[in-house]
């Protein structure tokens, strides 16, 4: 299992950096759409939605990412749009987390199908516009997700004692929650230092937060991208768990599915493109 899952992460990451240099952009919003078509198969699957309609969900994220491809929004979408994606998500996810996953099934299906199309269209659109901006910046948006989950794990572990949402995900622990943060903080502070030492093709969402809302404006920032990292999570977990599932697929050897490995991402990528925009016009 763990060869199987090192070999994935090896694949998925060659292929990630590999379009990432090319100059078109096109090769790597590709890529990442068909892996977020992929998360709306299993989105279907997980949601009711039969034999067939996942693959119909799949394709509608597929068409409607390779339709706004060619447009402006590819580049640069709308700041409103990121502010809405976040209102959505801090809203319905709360609601969600309330009602735990007992309760989802109940919520109508084509609204649950509607929600994941479009979270995981939102993600893909906000993933691309930070490529626009600058592969530091991307990168380190990637990496906050990254250092929040690792280090949630190693603080969890070491100090979990208060669970976080037990019904929803028994591993989860405040001490994680709490981990996670700091090791953002701290990451944020070492990339802005190398911000100012190397010659990258664009500032880090941590520098750009930094000159448009000063240190403490930086701070809440931050705390409030890994909460919604962490909801994010609780939220793949809540429709797992009203599934009976427990990974979203076996697309990735090792690692379960496209879901598995994305759900922190889906609010905060929207989140972070709407915090950057405060220093971006």
């Amino acid at each position: 299992m763990l060869l199987k899952r090192v070999i994935t992460a090896l694949v998925l990451v060659a292929a990630l950096l590999l379009t990432l240099k090319m100059d078109s952009p096109w090769p790597f919003a590709l890529l990442t759409l068909v892996l977020m078509a992929a998360g709306a198969w299993e989105w279907g699957r997980l949601n009711q939605a039969g034999a067939v309609l996942p693959w119909a969900l799949g394709v509608t994220v597929a068409l409607s990412g390779l339709l706004t491809l060619p447009g402006p929004w590819a580049a640069q979408a709308p700041a409103a749009l990121w502010w809405a994606a976040v209102l959505l998500w801090v809203l319905a996810g709360s609601a969600a987390l309330r009602t735990g996953p007992t309760r989802w099934p109940d919520m109508p299906r084509q609204a649950r199908w509607l929600l994941g199309a479009v979270a995981l269209w939102l993600t893909w659109l906000a993933v691309v516009n930070a490529r626009s901006v600058g592969i530091n910046f991307l990168l380190s948006v990637l990496c906050l997700v990254w250092m929040a989950d690792v280090a949630a794990y190693f603080g969890g572990r070491a100090f979990g004692k208060r669970k976080l949402a037990p019904s929803i995900s028994p591993g989860k622990s405040w001490a994680g929650v709490w981990s996670g943060m700091v090791g953002v903080l701290a990451l944020s502070a070492l990339w802005m230092l190398l911000d100012t030492r190397f010659n990258f093709d664009s500032p880090s969402l941590y520098t750009r937060l930094h000159q448009s809302l000063g240190v403490v404006g930086m701070v809440a920032a931050l705390l409030a991208l890994c909460a919604l990292s962490v909801m994010g999570d609780l939220i793949e977990s809540l429709v797992k768990r009203a599934a009976g599932a427990k990974d979203s697929s076996r697309l990735l050897p090792g690692h379960g599915g496209v879901l598995d490995r994305v759900d922190a991402l889906l609010p905060t990528l929207p989140a972070a493109m709407a915090l950057a925009g405060l220093s971006l016009r």
